[in-house]
């Protein structure tokens, strides 16, 4: 997955209010006595520092050093402390254990198939304490296959023009993000890259099926709330227990 570009407009263009709203569901669902969290792909920081602002002792990881350098630079305006970690979430060995881990906007949707969803979903459950508390969410088969197919978004600013189109996937229940940014170089030279960000997600049964066998008991909720799913929810939101 390429962030080399796409880190740098990120911010512009994500819906803030989502933080937000992922920050609430988390408080909501987190035991009480949780202090110690540590957020997988976490972007640009914005939801690690809100954890870091509501009292947690927090460590972001990401794949991206692009991202974390945004992550690092929000952290220091916000007079925030939070550990960042360059790392992958496929291999979480040897960073630490902690009370909580959390990995949302979809993240595990860019796992390439079931094997190394397991793999991640292993891997969180080896680093948690006894108890630990494990919240993710992702697409839903009805966000994947009836609403991305025909999304379209486009967005400029003075300094970048971005674009952002959507289409099905080679395998089922996946989809491919198109993106294009032409990014100011100068005042008379614009810059153009393209990228492509492929996601994938599976069936409610399956995640189950997979959280299950490394030892989890879940609880779905769907689309921030703390209702279960529906044919129509577009998000699947998992509260899983060591």
């Amino acid at each position: 997955m390429a962030y080399e570009t796409f880190a740098f407009v990120y911010d512009e263009v994500m819906d803030e209010t989502l933080y937000q709203q992922w920050l609430a569901f988390s408080l909501r669902h987190l035991p009480k006595t949780t202090n110690q969290i540590l957020e997988l792909a976490c972007g640009t920081g914005a939801l690690a520092v809100e954890f870091a602002q509501a009292g947690f002792e927090v460590t972001g990881l990401d794949l991206s050093e692009e991202m974390l350098t945004l992550a690092s630079d929000r952290a220091l305006e916000a007079d925030t402390n939070v550990n960042w970690i360059a790392g992958d979430m496929l291999d979480l060995t040897d960073i630490g254990t902690y009370q909580a881990v959390t990995c949302f906007s979809d993240s595990l949707c860019y796992m390439q198939d079931e094997t190394q969803v397991k793999q991640v979903f292993a891997g969180v459950y080896q680093l948690l304490e006894d108890t630990g508390t494990f919240i993710f969410d992702v697409h839903s088969l009805f966000q994947i296959d009836e609403v991305f197919p025909a999304y379209s978004f486009h967005d400029q600013t003075e300094d970048f023009a971005f674009l952002w189109d959507s289409y099905p996937g080679e395998v089922p229940h996946s989809i491919e993000h198109f993106l294009t940014f032409f990014v100011k170089k100068n005042e008379d030279t614009f810059e153009r890259v393209d990228e492509l960000h492929k996601e994938r997600t599976y069936p409610l049964a399956t995640y189950q099926k997979l959280l299950t066998e490394v030892g989890f008991k879940t609880q779905v909720f769907a689309d921030f709330t703390d209702e279960a799913p529906t044919e129509t929810s577009q998000r699947w939101f998992f509260v899983c227990q060591k």
